[in-house]
């Protein structure tokens, strides 16, 4: 049996990548992905690099890391409120100005797509979309679109992040020997769930049986310390208060 984990969304929050990582230990997964967004809304972005890069973790480019590494401008968007347009600019700005340029290199060099086949099932890991590290997939995406843009990229097993919100979906592929699945792992460092918790994905794949099992692990961890270390930094409260309001 093969176990795999993949994390998504850390997002500079050193104490849930720590848990998460812990938690994956337990596990006892033999490989770990990483769908990127390193960077932002929390102090630790260099330490967050760090710690990835020290442990050889495949990482993809978030949109985050995108717009970190390659200096790109900071755009409003019309889903926020003014307080959050504010706060993420500050945010976004804190990293440009403190990331190390080691790491600035590491994520600039990072890919937009991870793939790998367990017997005749061939997955896709994304941040967003196989279109977008910025396009968002929620659970109630029109599952047409979802399974053309399968049917294109050639994957049966569709992983992704980008949301902060996870779920499990089978959907009805052409070859019904086969399990069609698109995965939200949730987010470690900067969760929309109620919970508060950590979330990542846990894989285990069988070599007698082609199903695929397929769980979201949740892990908690010390919400106090990141909120305190927002709190002592430069970056905005607001993503402190956005932990707490949870």
């Amino acid at each position: 049996m093969s176990k795999i984990a993949v994390i998504s969304d850390i997002h500079s929050n050193l104490p849930a990548l720590k848990a998460v990582l812990k938690d994956i230990e337990a596990f006892g997964a033999q490989h770990i992905y990483c769908l990127g967004d390193l960077t932002d809304a929390a102090p630790w972005h260099n330490e967050v690099i760090d710690l990835i890069r020290s442990l050889a973790i495949p990482t993809l480019m978030g949109n985050h890391d995108e717009r970190i590494a390659l200096d790109l401008p900071v755009l409003p968007l019309s889903k926020h409120s003014p307080a959050e347009q504010k706060a993420r600019l500050a945010a976004i700005n804190f990293t440009k100005s403190t990331i190390t340029n080691t790491n600035r290199q590491f994520l600039a060099k990072l890919p937009s797509s991870i793939r790998f086949q367990f017997q005749d099932s061939h997955f896709m890991l994304v941040h967003g979309s196989p279109d977008s590290n910025d396009e968002y997939l929620y659970e109630d995406h029109n599952p047409n679109v979802l399974l053309k843009m399968m049917e294109e990229y050639q994957t049966d097993v569709l992983i992704t992040g980008h949301t902060h919100l996870s779920y499990i979906r089978e959907l009805q592929g052409t070859d019904s020997s086969k399990q069609t699945l698109i995965i939200n792992t949730g987010s470690v460092g900067r969760t929309k769930e109620k919970d508060q918790k950590a979330s990542y994905l846990q894989l285990n794949l069988f070599e007698n049986d082609s199903k695929i099992q397929a769980s979201i692990r949740k892990v908690k961890y010390n919400v106090m310390e990141t909120v305190q270390g927002i709190k002592d930094s430069p970056v905005p409260d607001f993503y402190a208060d956005f932990l707490l309001a949870l």
